[in-house]
């Protein structure tokens, strides 16, 4: 038997110009299949009847620049919190947003407003204020969801306690009935 002039398997010792070449293949084959896409999907319609498109989703209401009802005095409004849904059932979207001065110190309480924006102007508005700053809460646990405004208010069962420490504690809901948003607090809720 005639002894091979290069060792067996010489070929296995990896170098790092194999895993450089092993990396680069792999970039490659990453980047072309990012530059390489199939076709939108297209499904054939029958030549009899109309065709009909759905009506582009409406954008709901951004609060960038809106003047919310709320006395701040040197510091500005910031909002807090925001979600978007159609409370009204017209197909528009509405903003909900928790706003509160944006206070150096302290917990300043939050103001809850509904945006709308009306289907002939850009500029969305203030439809209504679900809770009044000056009612002293804030608002924890929001959410919108279908028509239903959800939220937990925390508040102060009087003037005397502190306002690091709330001491109320109260879930709420809102829904519109046609003419104005209608709060109802669920059955069994409770202060802290």
């Amino acid at each position: 038997m005639q002894q091979s002039a290069v060792p067996e398997l010489a070929h296995t010792q990896t170098r790092p110009i194999h895993w450089i070449a092993t990396a680069t293949a792999v970039a490659g084959v990453v980047a072309l299949t990012s530059v390489i896409q199939p076709g939108s999907a297209t499904a054939a319609q029958s030549a009899t009847g109309t065709k009909t498109r759905p009506a582009p989703a409406a954008a709901p209401p951004s609060t960038t620049g809106v003047d919310f009802p709320l006395q701040c005095g040197p510091v500005k409004a910031l909002v807090v919190k925001k979600a978007t849904g159609d409370l009204d059932g017209d197909g528009r979207p509405e903003t909900v947003a928790v706003v509160h001065c944006d206070a150096p110190m302290g917990t300043p309480p939050d103001g809850l407003y509904v945006l709308t924006r009306s289907a002939d102007s850009a500029t969305p508005r203030v439809i209504a204020t679900l809770v009044q700053p000056r009612e002293r809460l804030t608002v924890t646990d929001f959410t919108v969801h279908g028509r239903t405004v959800s939220a937990t208010l925390l508040g102060y069962s009087s003037d005397t306690v502190p306002s690091c420490c709330p001491d109320t504690k109260t879930p709420a809901t809102w829904q519109w009935n046609g003419n104005a948003f209608l709060r109802s607090t669920p059955a069994g809720a409770h202060s802290v």
